[in-house]
């Protein structure tokens, strides 16, 4: 029986690309859904535009003094609160870590649009989520469609995610190497924050998909495989040990993962519910990525292999590097080369726990700064 109860969430990051859609979704599922609390970070304007529409009893934003028409409450204490059925995690880096946790240690059940949760912490998040019985529904558009085809993974024989190839697609290496910033920002199919739009371009993206991927679906990295499609209609597949191919397809719009996420398990017609027409795509294209034109994705591969305080490195490093382009302080390609040499001197801990990834993720940023400052690129 449909459940007919409001489902009550909170959504960190809720003025981010991730949460102003999550918004639209939840304004035409008015019936289904009680916002108990938004958070904003510094843009305390739009926060409040959001406050004066959706009435949510808490709020958070980093300067309290700026917050009018909710309750302050901090991420933690949001994520404490067990008033919410389900949290949507969309804040962008570190800061989602501690409160993902929180929220899992008190029992509710996670939408998770944070990449940094599982490629910094992933193995003690999953093992926390199992431990209090949690559910953790990913909102990336490729686990929530390997997550929809799923039956039973002790059947999978390999995980397909695609991606688009970005921008630099059908570029030239010479090309890339000129790129400005923004020509990595012209992205040929989503509509994203900068950082994470950048990360498409160099696909890293994609490397820190397949650490997500190997956490959420306990699936080894030799059994994740990343293919090329640039229409971004198939959103990811599985493989049966039988040879079956499983695929999820629909248009490129996040609308439709992020209500899948937090409605699940349950479907409605939603903000971008349409019948889709095999015949008006006309035809999906596939191909094997250049690792060589794309190399951050070798890096992934590597850093998730290797394990520990790998991923969190790889992380920091490439977020650092990604800043100091969008800064217009290095070019295009040396993200790759910075977050490499800081992947090739860091020596791995191997199960550090949350404090220690945190000190070691500050560490890693420190001497990243560092090494752009010394470049002296411009």
């Amino acid at each position: 029986m449909m459940n007919t109860q409001k489902r009550k969430i909170s959504i960190l990051g809720s003025t981010g690309s991730i949460g102003t859609q999550a918004l639209e979704v939840i304004e035409k599922l008015s019936d289904k859904f009680e916002i108990v609390a938004l958070t904003g970070g510094s843009n305390s304007k739009l926060l409040n535009e959001q406050i004066r529409k959706f009435k949510p009893k808490y709020a958070f934003c980093n300067n309290r003094d700026e917050l009018a028409g909710a309750n302050y409450m901090s991420l933690e204490d949001i994520c404490s609160n067990k008033e919410n059925d389900i949290i949507l995690v969309a804040v962008s880096g570190k800061i989602g870590l501690k409160p993902t946790l929180k929220a899992i240690e008190c029992g509710i059940d996670i939408a998770l649009a944070n990449k940094e949760t599982l490629v910094m912490a992933g193995d003690i998040v999953m093992a926390k989520a199992k431990e209090n019985g949690v559910k953790i529904i990913p909102v990336d558009s490729e686990h929530c469609a390997i997550h929809q085809c799923i039956k039973n993974i002790s059947q999978v024989e390999k995980l397909i995610i695609t991606a688009s190839g970005g921008p630099f697609l059908h570029k030239t290496t010479e090309e890339m190497k000129q790129a400005t910033v923004k020509e990595a920002l012209a992205h040929p199919r989503w509509n994203m924050g900068r950082k994470i739009t950048v990360d498409s371009a160099t696909l890293m993206n994609k490397g820190l998909e397949i650490i997500e991927a190997h956490h959420l679906f306990n699936m080894p990295y030799e059994k994740i495989e990343v293919v090329i499609h640039p229409q971004s209609i198939v959103h990811s597949a599985i493989e049966y040990k039988d040879g079956s191919v499983i695929a999820q397809l629909g248009l490129p719009s996040m609308h439709i993962p992020i209500q899948y996420a937090i409605t699940y398990p349950e479907r409605y017609k939603g903000i971008k519910s349409k019948s889709f027409s095999f015949s008006e795509i006309a035809r999906l294209d596939f191909e094997k990525p250049d690792f060589e034109k794309f190399p951050t994705v070798k890096l992934a591969y590597y850093a998730g292999q290797t394990g520990g305080s790998a991923t969190v490195c790889l992380n920091a490093a490439n977020e650092e590097a990604v800043f100091a382009f969008l800064e217009e302080k290095i070019k295009f390609y040396d993200i790759y080369k910075i977050t490499e040499k800081m992947m090739s001197s860091h020596k791995v801990m191997q199960n550090p726990a949350i404090d220690e990834i945190f000190e070691i993720d500050k560490e890693i940023r420190i001497k990243t700064r560092e090494i752009i400052k010394q470049l002296g690129i411009n």
